[in-house]
């Protein structure tokens, strides 16, 4: 049976709890437990190592994920910190602070990162909207949370009347370089978490991120034409960036998903719309006209020919949806649907009797006749 503790417990949160309250607890037992800041204390390296290894695990969705339905198990003898350490604690800082938004990677590691941006997060927005709002456009005014400059600390994580001091480990660069064989490998600093200072006591708002989600709002245009599923871009109205040292910061965008609901009297294909008209079969049958409603609002009038059937489609140009960044219109297809009577009176039931032995059946039915013609044809081939 595994002596190891449970990872939720080490971290001192929920198992329900979400990335963003991992990552502060996280950073708070960090700082706690660091070997720097405990020099007397023989057991801090090994609640750091414990630590690290836990946060190694909760905050990759994989391993959580079998962390949660089979705990230590999942990982075999080892785990799944690996090593520990300072070289284990700089990958999570890594994770947190020098790959947001796209930063890190084999030219960070090596010193080729140095002074390049760092980008806050992207955001996503979904948003739902009619068939008429797509054909017209739409303004309006969204409310989303995103994170901005922490107005308590002034952006520095510090509580009031703290201390902010240059990291003495990274020498207020941010990064730290260990030897691996030939190799000499660049980290963010495990000690300042790539901020390039050290915070005595964090701020009570940000908890020492720099950083709070506050509710933003923003004027959003949905151009005419706009189809289910697509994306807009706002560049530059997502995530402030994160404090990083020697980096400028970045916002990042903010994407607008856009979906199109149903319509109950129209389909959409592309700039094409489609409608379903029933008719009475009088109509169908002599011909006669019928009005049909428009995207716009308007209505259309539409000549039905003498012996139209169903399925037959008309067509109006113009009648259909906006393209978008366009002046032009897509068509409209009328579709028609020719409706058996019923709930006849004596009287209609008498006239129906009577174009039926005037051959009405046969005559004016050439499809139905062709039908039964050929089903006679089959019927005789089999008999022979």
């Amino acid at each position: 049976m595994s002596t190891k503790r449970d990872y939720y417990e080490i971290l001192g949160c929920e198992k329900s709890a979400d990335a963003k309250t991992l990552k502060s607890a996280y950073r708070k037992l960090a700082m706690q437990f660091h070997p720097d800041r405990n020099p007397d204390n023989p057991e801090a390296e090994n609640q750091f190592k414990e630590l690290n290894e836990a946060y190694s695990i909760v905050s990759d969705a994989d391993k959580r994920a079998a962390y949660d339905r089979m705990g230590h198990a999942a990982f075999g003898q080892g785990g799944g910190g690996g090593q520990g350490g300072f070289q284990d604690f700089g990958d999570i800082f890594s994770q947190i602070f020098g790959q947001q938004g796209g930063g890190g990677g084999f030219s960070d590691m090596f010193g080729g990162g140095r002074g390049r941006n760092v980008r806050g997060s992207d955001l996503r927005y979904e948003m739902e909207i009619s068939l008429e709002e797509a054909y017209t456009g739409k303004d309006l005014e969204i409310k989303i949370p995103i994170s901005e400059e922490c107005h308590a600390c002034d952006g520095v994580g510090a509580a009031p009347g703290a201390k902010v001091e240059t990291c003495a480990t990274c020498a207020g660069v941010g990064k730290v370089r260990t030897q691996q064989g030939f190799f000499t490998m660049e980290r963010p600093c495990p000690h300042c978490g790539g901020q390039g200072e050290y915070v005595s006591d964090p701020c009570r708002t940000c908890d020492g991120t720099a950083q709070v989600r506050v509710e933003t709002t923003l004027d959003v245009n949905i151009p005419a034409g706009v189809e289910d599923g697509t994306r807009i871009r706002l560049s530059g109205q997502g995530d402030a960036a994160p404090k990083v040292a020697g980096h400028e910061g970045q916002r990042g965008d903010l994407y607008i998903f856009v979906s199109v609901k149903p319509h109950e009297l129209f389909e959409r294909d592309g700039a094409n719309l489609f409608c379903l008209a029933p008719m009475a079969m009088t109509c169908a049958a002599l011909g006669g006209e019928i009005e049909i409603p428009t995207i716009d609002g308007g209505r259309a009038k539409v000549k039905i020919p003498a012996g139209s059937q169903t399925g037959r489609r008309m067509r109006l140009r113009g009648k259909g949806m906006s393209v978008l960044r366009s002046h032009q219109r897509g068509d409209m297809y009328v579709e028609l649907s020719v409706e058996t009577p019923s709930g006849l009176n004596a009287r209609q039931k008498e006239l129906l009797e009577e174009f039926r032995k005037e051959g009405g059946d046969k005559n004016c039915s050439p499809a139905a006749t062709s039908f039964l013609d050929r089903a006679k044809n089959f019927w005789e081939d089999i008999t022979d």
